[in-house]
Formats: C-alpha cells, sequence, structure tokens
C-alpha cells in the first residue's frame, strides 16, 4: 500500500495539538478538580475515576464537542461568522467565572501559538472576547485536515489528560494509578465524541452542575495549586 504524505503529516500534525507541550497553559487548571478534592469528595483512585467520567460525559462531550464540529465545518466553509456565534454559545455555557476564563485564556493561548505557525486566520482571534479553545483547535484541524471526528476524539484525550495529571498531583496518585485512569478511560473516549457530534443544536450544553458549583467555589478557596 502506497504512503500518504497528506494522512501522516495531518496525524503528526494532530499529535502536536494534543501533546502537553502545546504551549497553551491547560497544565494550569483543573475544572473544579481541586475544591472536590479539598472538600473531600474526591479521595482516591476510584473516586477520581468516578469524577472524570462524570464530567466528560456530562460536559466535554455535550458541550465542547459538538461545538468544535460545527466550527470545523464553518471554517471548512469559510463561514468566520458562523464560528464566533458557535464560540460564543459555548463560553456563554461555562457554569463559573474560573471556567469562563480558563477558556477564553486558552482559546487566546491557542490563536498566538497557531498565527506563529502560519494558519492566518488566528490572528484575527487574538485577543478577541469570544476566542474559545474548541474554536481555535477547530480551526487548526481543519487547516491541517483533520476530520471532526479524530478532531473529536483528540481534544477530549488532551483534557482527559489535564484531568488526569490533575488528580494525580492533587489527591495525590502515583504514576500507576494515573496510567490506570488514562487506560480505562481512554476506552470511552470515542463513544463520548460520536455522542457529541450527533446532538442536535438544541440539546448542546453542559449537564455538570457538581463541576459548576466545584469550580464556583475554587474562586474563594484559600490555598490553590490550580487557576480552576
Amino acid at each position: 500500500m502506497a504512503a500518504d504524505p497528506e494522512a501522516d503529516d495531518a496525524q503528526v500534525r494532530l499529535w502536536q495539538l494534543i501533546s502537553p507541550a502545546l504551549p497553551v497553559g491547560a497544565y494550569a487548571y483543573s475544572q473544579g478538580l481541586e475544591y472536590a478534592v479539598h472538600s473531600g469528595r474526591v479521595a482516591d483512585e476510584a473516586g477520581a475515576g468516578a469524577w472524570i467520567r462524570g464530567h466528560l460525559h456530562a460536559g466535554p462531550a455535550c458541550a465542547d464537542v459538538p461545538v468544535l464540529g460545527r466550527c470545523h465545518a464553518a471554517w471548512c466553509s469559510g463561514d468566520e461568522r458562523a464560528v464566533r456565534r458557535w464560540s460564543r454559545r459555548l463560553l456563554a455555557n461555562r457554569g463559573a467565572a474560573e471556567l469562563l476564563a480558563e477558556d477564553r485564556q486558552l482559546g487566546g493561548a491557542l490563536a498566538r501559538v497557531l498565527a506563529t505557525l502560519g494558519v492566518a486566520p488566528a490572528g484575527a482571534w487574538i485577543g478577541a472576547p469570544e476566542a474559545s479553545f474548541a474554536a481555535l483547535f477547530a480551526l487548526a484541524a481543519a487547516h491541517w485536515g483533520i476530520d471532526a471526528g479524530t478532531a473529536a476524539r483528540g481534544y477530549l484525550w488532551a483534557w482527559l489528560e489535564n484531568q488526569v495529571a490533575a488528580a494525580v498531583k492533587l489527591i495525590p496518585l502515583g504514576q500507576s494509578a494515573g496510567q490506570r485512569l488514562l487506560f480505562a478511560l481512554g476506552r470511552e473516549i470515542g463513544s463520548a465524541a460520536r455522542a457529541g457530534l450527533r446532538l442536535r443544536d438544541e440539546e448542546i450544553g453542559a449537564n455538570a452542575p457538581g463541576v459548576a458549583h466545584a469550580a464556583a467555589r475554587h474562586e474563594r478557596q484559600y490555598s490553590r495549586l490550580f487557576r480552576s
């Protein structure tokens, strides 16, 4: 079978996009997990797995993934107005001030990275208040020939890695426990991505009140390692 250089390049670009080395600062956020540990709600490997699994299926899979899919289609068709509309809708769905600030920071940081890599449309999103991480992730995927389904799985995997890394530091857990969590929860990434991409417009939105509550309480937590 002949090699497909374009497919190989798209795969490598996806690896770059989801690498922990991507300089967007995602490692600085726990999305409420730090307060959940502080309050005793999450205290061990099993608790971390239950928290992250619930957040995955009720949060990013229901809000970020369908918006990413719509933004990907809009970038491919050149409809930047639609991208901005969907990105604003995603930001409006954030249930706490820290979660909103996180998404804007990550989106703006990714816009700067993409601009330095020659993705010209990203320049207009640097400092834009409607710049969500999913919208810029979708831009990178569309620009580099990564299909929406693959991009959605990569997006959720990067999110999962950050959540597990936060749990390992906060509880704390050993590295082996972290790998067990990634192995177990990683098996659900595909189904979560597919379910999110199938959602109708009126079904889009996170349903994770526990995460929103934890993130809001985290804003006044006395001692913190993470920014959310």
